[in-house]
């Protein structure tokens, strides 16, 4: 699985026209991380020949990014969790909304202003919709509590900003604004709610997601299977590490799985696919978030891509991740960049590893 990833990756990496990106794959009921890869990459028997020291980082666990839209499902399960809305809850989007002087707009293809569902929100990727799901979070507008509760789900539920403690050096926690204290803060949340003003690593994205659509048990990721001694025998085998069990309910993720299997069915042409899997549950969201300038504010015409989704039969069994740094093609660099490397790699678990089919 390791060596077709790295494949995979690679052609999706020089078909974007990028220097770099990362994927993995995670087992959703166990946290088991099946396959990770980077990049560019180097050889291990060869590494003193490297002359880019970067390259002995993991950027999947250590380089944390501004994730963009793959962020939505999981602004929609707080919501949801929250029963400030339900799965078929309809509201009017007016397409842009106002927030500490700064506009949030969407993209041309989200059909203007009308009336919007939650599921809406998700498949024409609605910042505006994102937006308007953290203000339910605070009675209808944003505001401290709308900030603080939101604050709650990413850190104390999701595990932003914090280690997801994977044996693995160098991890990063990433960052998520205080609520409470600062500059900014109601549109810094509008952000964060589709992704952007805040940071995580592919793997607590993973982590997070396997969480809302296994039932709401989040497992620590591991790359350790067991421990084996002399004699080939096994001195310590590992075993699933339950973090904690209360995420998201068991309904908010079965809705949470079924809006993001909508948003699969009308999206996958798009990402250019043409065989959908229709004997396989396949969820999947992309992401387009602007890079950051160091100074602050965003570049006009600097992306990264990211693409997040789970394949299985009548339960999802992996979760892929994949982030692709500022590809040169065209379109936007998660449908056209990421998804094309995350569909391959569904199409290769179903093809080459046994995903169990509906039954």
């Amino acid at each position: 699985m390791e060596q077709q990833l790295e494949e995979i990756l690679k052609q999706g990496i020089d078909r974007a026209r990028s220097k770099s990106g990362s994927a993995l794959i995670m087992n959703v009921k166990t946290g088991e991380i099946k396959a990770m890869a980077n990049y560019p990459t180097y050889n291990p028997a060869e590494y003193n020949k490297v002359e880019d020291a970067s390259l002995f980082t993991n950027p999947a666990v250590s380089s944390p990014l501004e994730v963009g839209s793959i962020m939505k499902p999981l602004t929609a399960a707080a919501a949801l969790d929250k029963g400030v809305v339900n799965r078929n809850t309809s509201y009017y989007d007016p397409s842009y909304f106002i927030v500490d002087d700064a506009k949030i707009t969407n993209i041309e293809e989200d059909g203007g202003a009308g009336t919007k569902t939650v599921q809406d929100i998700i498949q024409l990727s609605l910042n505006t919709g994102a937006t308007w799901l953290l203000m339910q979070m605070g009675g209808g507008k944003i505001n401290e509590q709308a900030r603080v509760t939101w604050h709650d789900y990413m850190t104390n539920h999701y595990g932003f900003g914090k280690l997801t403690g994977i044996e693995q050096g160098y991890e990063s926690e990433g960052s998520i604004p205080d609520p409470k204290n600062g500059f900014g803060l109601d549109i810094q949340y509008a952000n964060s709610a589709f992704g952007q003003g805040m940071t995580a690593t592919p793997l607590q994205m993973a982590a997070a997601m396997g969480s809302v659509i296994n039932g709401g048990t989040y497992y620590r990721p591991r790359l350790i299977d067991k421990i084996i001694g002399d004699n080939d025998k096994t001195i310590d085998q590992k075993k699933p590490e339950v973090v904690r069990t209360n995420v998201v309910n068991q309904q908010t993720s079965k809705d949470i799985r079924e809006i993001m299997e909508y948003a699969f069915s009308k999206n996958y042409l798009i990402y250019g696919l043409k065989d959908p899997r229709p004997n396989y549950s396949i969820g999947a969201k992309t992401g387009t978030a602007q890079v950051a300038k160091p100074g602050g504010g965003y570049y006009e015409d600097r992306f990264n891509g990211t693409f997040l989704s789970y394949v299985g039969g009548n339960d999802p069994e992996y979760i892929v991740a994949v982030r692709v740094n500022e590809p040169g093609i065209a379109g936007y660099a998660g449908a056209k960049a990421a998804a094309p490397i995350g569909l391959g790699l569904i199409n290769m678990l179903i093809d080459n590893f046994g995903v169990s089919p509906k039954n």
